[in-house]
């Protein structure tokens, strides 16, 4: 069970905010969950996302009312920095940094009454329904459908490149269901349980080996009428609320700090920072991940003030992924001979796996609204280009 917080985390010195964060990393953490180079799954990350959860930090973003922390961006910037720093796994969070914040925003009185407490107590653990095998980034072509019959919705289709699906207990997904409507006219936001009958899982297995996506199936899938989120056929305002809060996470720094934090320990365990060639590339990374931090903290500020993310968060989201990889490509080239090793390697006196971090970092250019995507949408609606 989350632990409601009492404490104003805002008006406390940052300083003592972060040695409160490090104390209970280094003492609590588990160390499996330690500079992973590859996206944790549920049963790995469980017990340290109930302790956090029963800690009240599992939410840092939400509102206390709600279960959350309720930090503003300065003290949300720390608590990511500490995480980041300690190396701490990103654990199977789209029901945090996703679908929670879109029901504090639109959902009704009942949904997040039944909805937030699960997610805070690791009950419902969720996944993503929205691209489909012909509407990746350009989503609005999806053709997955729901008819209503009677108190229900029944749901036809295919997702695909669902993350970690076969770990979740719950999916949200966008569907069609006025499929004569112009294509984002028509479009509904739905919930459904993962165990219902007719929804099946196929895994995919990534480059690096691992089962991180799946494809996702439903085959006259019923789900109760209440489960719309938002208006029918207004799904699309849930889809760019929540592509806005997924640009902002997928543009976040931490990825980038984390991998630049495993590159200077791998660095001074070559003694690499004496070469002159390398020291100037690592200056050029560190200022880099500088600007895209000050750049993240200012979409993060107005998300928390109550404004709208516009078209402009695409900069971040270029930005992050892009800065990500140069810096695994970085460490692959450092690493020398350990650079093209499948799976950790010890190096020097530590442990690093930089073809992992390399892995993890390709398809971050993609998901989330491809790179290719957010330059056309900057030069369209920043720049005034014709599409």
């Amino acid at each position: 069970m989350a632990t409601a917080n009492t404490m104003d985390y805002n008006a406390m010195d940052e300083g003592e905010f972060r040695r409160m964060l490090r104390g209970f990393i280094a003492a609590e953490c588990p160390p499996h969950l330690i500079d992973q180079a590859r996206r944790v799954r549920w049963h790995e990350a469980k017990d340290w996302v109930l302790k956090l959860s029963a800690k009240g930090w599992l939410a840092p973003a939400w509102p206390v009312e709600h279960g959350g922390m309720g930090l503003n961006v300065e003290k949300m910037l720390a608590y990511h920095d500490e995480f980041d720093s300690a190396g701490v796994a990103r654990h199977p969070d789209i029901g945090i940094v996703m679908l929670g914040m879109l029901l504090v925003r639109f959902g009704t009185d009942a949904q997040k009454a039944h909805y937030l407490p699960r997610i805070l107590s690791g009950q419902d653990i969720w996944c993503q329904g929205y691209s489909e095998p012909g509407a990746g980034s350009d989503l609005a072509s999806l053709r997955t459908s729901a008819v209503l019959d009677g108190d229900h919705w029944v749901i036809n289709g295919q997702k695909i490149w669902t993350t970690l699906a076969q770990d979740s207990t719950d999916i949200f997904v966008l569907v069609r269901t006025d499929p004569a409507a112009k294509k984002q006219r028509g479009i509904s936001f739905l919930l459904a349980r993962m165990d219902t009958p007719g929804i099946t899982v196929r895994p995919i297995e990534t480059l690096a080996g691992d089962a991180e996506f799946c494809e996702v199936f439903f085959d006259d899938v019923r789900v109760p009428k209440d489960n719309i989120v938002g208006a029918v056929n207004d799904g699309w305002t849930m889809a760019k609320a929540l592509l806005g809060f997924e640009r902002l996470t997928h543009g976040s720094p931490k990825f980038a700090q984390m991998a630049l934090q495993r590159l200077a320990a791998l660095a001074r365990e070559l003694g690499v920072f004496r070469e002159p060639a390398f020291a100037e590339t690592y200056a050029r990374l560190a200022l880099d991940v500088a600007d895209l931090t000050a750049t993240y903290a200012r979409f993060a500020e107005t998300l928390k003030s109550g404004g709208a993310l516009g078209p402009e968060i695409s900069v971040l989201k270029l930005w992050g992924p892009d800065l990500y990889q140069r810096i695994s490509e970085v460490m692959i080239e450092t690493a020398g001979e350990h650079g093209v090793t499948l799976g950790p390697s010890t190096i020097g006196g530590a442990v690093f796996d930089p073809l992992g971090y390399y892995f993890l970092s390709r398809p971050t250019t993609i998901y989330g609204g491809s790179n290719e995507i957010q330059r056309n949408i900057l030069a369209k609606t920043l720049l005034g280009m014709p599409g």
